[in-house]
């Protein structure tokens, strides 16, 4: 390298990380060097392999209203020929451009992207309903008349008397969906996902997530669903919990970013895994200058010098890895005090499943499980994701979730205890056969959700703090502390590197990426 070259040091392979460092490679002559603790790219978002079944940490639809975002991903893994969208088209914003196959060719059939169908239900009380609610006769008859009554008289009452202020999640759900519609399938599976009631969330978690999704909303959408299916990639005008499709590489989310892991090395990017910081050195004028980072394997630590830093590490420890910076004590405290929600899957692979659809296969992408008195928060069928997901054709390929803390007590059992537990809540509402079960694989993910309570109200104090280091950017969603999707991630990684092309200094259009309407899920008026 020249002396004259400049590098950029990207802590995190993930989505946000491999992001800025090809965003770099293309559009400047900075150098990335990634460091990513993980032995395989993808973060969050990469792919296991078990035996040759693949499992999908948490379920990634390759899905976005960004135009670039999908373009970005088309270059890499292009629309599967054999899903025959010669006239497919994609709509952003009320513009519309038919898809270019000469654009993204296809140079090897498994480098593609499948477009799959959206399906996920709700399972609650022993019943399956469809998510979102469908407006039918099927759905009010597993309702009952009561409790419809209900849902009706507590929505309008919800219209005529809003919560106001709207501080917690629990008022932004029943200010939009009635208090009745809320104790029914929101309440206790958002209690499983972060483990405190809604109450002590703030609303805020809500408008990022949910935005102006209503009952009025999903009426409308399965109305329109009646006579039209949105065939477009983009889904526009779709809210993201009502798309129908999405796109999926044939091999899960890892493939994705295994392949650009590639081109970033082709590039000249550098990519080292097993490789943990361990501190950010400052120089006298506040700027980072160097980072240490311990090679997990041998031990041995090394100094790394950079012009520019990109962190997706979470907020709470990159604080605590700041050398020769005076950090003010309430910086640490707000940054100490920031919780995560943990994360665990379970993958079992059987032979069959015990419960049949009427005249199909069982075709769920996902569901999501209601009941109180089963831990598992969501279980993915990853055969459904993708045929080649699982090994051997016609094997169930499961993975039950559960939202959770590592300290918690299931948390630190022995895999095979938890993987038992999981066979059992699956017997108990009736989708496997413990003797159709053939094998099992225990992940564990931690710090999988930056938390909105805690220390999060402090969290500004942090914010200003780090962004006040001029060559710093914080990116993705630990990074950000930012329950972000994978788009969002990728697209603040873009915003900092713009930011760096333009020399601006400020960093407000980072953190304004799904929160302000340009980077809304949902089309504003």
């Amino acid at each position: 390298m020249s002396d004259s070259m400049k590098n950029a040091i990207i802590i995190g392979a993930g989505p946000a990380g491999l992001t800025a460092a090809y965003e770099l490679l293309t559009k400047t002559d900075i150098v990335p060097i990634i460091f990513e603790q993980d032995g395989q790219p993808g973060g969050l978002s990469k792919t296991i392999d078990f035996h040759g079944n693949k499992i999908d940490i948490g379920g990634h639809r390759f899905f976005s209203k960004s135009e670039k975002v999908v373009n970005w991903w088309l270059q890499f893994l292009p629309l599967d020929p054999a899903d025959n969208h010669k006239d497919f088209h994609i709509q952003y914003r009320g513009n519309s451009a038919a898809y270019n196959h000469s654009a993204y060719a296809v140079t090897d059939d498994n480098q593609v992207m499948m477009l799959r169908p959206r399906k996920s239900r709700i399972f609650f009380e022993n019943r399956f309903f469809d998510y979102p609610l469908q407006l039918s006769v099927q759905t009010l008859r597993k309702l009952g008349f009561y409790k419809t009554i209900r849902i009706a008289f507590t929505y309008v009452r919800a219209k005529w008397f809003p919560r106001k202020p709207e501080q917690s999640l629990a008022d932004f759900f029943c200010n939009r969906f009635g208090s009745e519609l809320y104790h029914t399938f929101f309440e206790d599976y958002t209690r499983k996902v972060w483990g405190v009631p809604c109450e002590k969330l703030p609303a805020t978690w809500g408008k990022q997530r949910v935005k102006d999704l209503n009952i009025g909303k999903l009426i409308k959408h399965a109305f329109k669903t009646l006579f039209n299916t949105n065939t477009s990639i983009h889904q526009d005008g779709t809210s993201t919990s009502l798309i129908e499709q999405f796109m999926y590489p044939r091999f899960g989310p890892g493939q994705m970013w295994e392949t650009v892991a590639g081109e970033i090395r082709k590039r000249g990017g550098k990519i080292y895994y097993h490789s943990t910081a361990t501190a950010l050195n400052a120089g006298s004028e506040g700027r980072l200058v160097s980072a240490e980072v311990t090679n997990n394997i041998t031990g041995i630590t090394t100094t790394h010098e950079g012009d520019y830093f990109f962190s997706t590490m979470p907020v709470r420890e990159l604080v605590t890895k700041l050398r020769h910076l005076p950090v003010p004590e309430e910086v640490r405290q707000a940054a100490g005090s920031l919780e995560y929600r943990d994360f665990l899957i379970v993958g079992i692979l059987a032979s069959s499943l015990a419960i049949k659809e009427k005249n199909k296969d069982f075709t769920d992408n996902w569901i999501y499980i209601q009941d109180r008195g089963i831990r598992a928060g969501r279980i993915q069928f990853f055969h459904n994701w993708s045929p080649y997901m699982v090994q051997s054709p016609g094997d169930i390929w499961m993975g039950v979730e559960y939202f959770c803390n590592e300290t918690d007590a299931f948390w630190l059992q022995e895999d095979k205890a938890i993987a038992a537990e999981a066979v059992g809540e699956m017997e108990a509402i009736g989708l496997l056969n413990a003797e159709e079960v053939k094998d099992t694989f225990v992940v564990k993910v931690k710090k999988a959700y930056p938390s909105y309570f805690g220390g999060y109200d402090q969290f500004s104090i942090v914010q200003r703090f780090l962004d006040g280091i001029e060559n710093l950017y914080l990116v993705g969603r630990n990074g950000m502390h930012r329950y972000n999707n994978s788009d969002h991630s990728m697209l603040t990684a873009m915003a900092a590197v713009e930011n760096i092309l333009t020399g601006r200094k400020d960093k407000k259009n980072i953190w304004e990426i799904n929160t302000d309407d340009e980077y809304h899920e949902e089309k504003t008026a």
